[in-house]
């Protein structure tokens, strides 16, 4: 009998984590071998136990799902790894499908398309919500650069120049110039203008 595909499941809301492992436990070819409550736990979990598929959410405390998926991608590249997200941004499959994921699912799909979606990526394919596809390619691409993204998200969260420049050990000049170019790629009239603009593309 053939061996069943090894999953670990990443989701920070308890009660979301156990219906998704559950939900996947119902199929007879697929077993949760994990279940994480944040990146580093998904991390620990795939290192000891080598899967061969991780579903992670986006949003979750210490490590993001993006942050989650490069790590994997570059130290254990034989995990493949499922973005289950409610984030329906162009800008954060863009992100997600640079940071190696293989699969990126809105969490509102049909049920069954998880456990596919599972079979799908462990063949070498590549699961890709359709709608949001459409979409992310005609957003156009994300033109911040990773300083600019960071600085703009610390902005975004109220904090002035010097804060941010104390935060990250910058000059506030510095900070002031990135904040300058990031205002200015997204024609924003603001730096908080410029941070829910990046936001709603799904940048930040």
């Amino acid at each position: 009998m053939p061996s069943k595909i090894q999953v670990v499941v990443a989701e920070d809301q308890a009660m979301v984590l156990g219906a998704l492992a559950a939900l996947l436990e119902t199929e007879p070819d697929i077993a949760v071998c994990a279940r994480a409550a944040n990146g580093h736990e998904a991390l620990d979990a795939i290192a000891k136990l080598h899967p061969n598929i991780l579903v992670t959410d986006i949003e979750m405390p210490g490590m993001t799902g993006l942050a989650l998926a490069a790590e994997v991608r570059d130290r254990y590249p034989q995990t493949r790894v499922i973005i289950l997200t409610t984030f329906a941004r162009p800008g954060y499959l863009r992100r997600a499908l640079d940071a190696g994921a293989k699969g990126y699912l809105l969490k509102d799909r049909p049920a069954a398309e998880l456990a596919e979606a599972v079979r799908r990526v462990h063949c070498g394919l590549r699961v890709i919500d359709p709608d949001l596809a459409a979409e992310a390619w005609d957003s156009g691409p994300d033109p911040l650069t990773d300083r600019e993204r960071q600085i703009l998200r610390e902005a975004g969260e109220g904090k002035s120049s010097q804060e941010i420049a104390d935060s990250l050990h910058l000059s506030e000049g510095t900070v002031r110039n990135y904040l300058s170019e990031a205002i200015s790629k997204l024609g924003a009239a603001n730096r908080i203008d410029a941070a829910r603009i990046a936001r709603a593309k799904g940048w930040l």
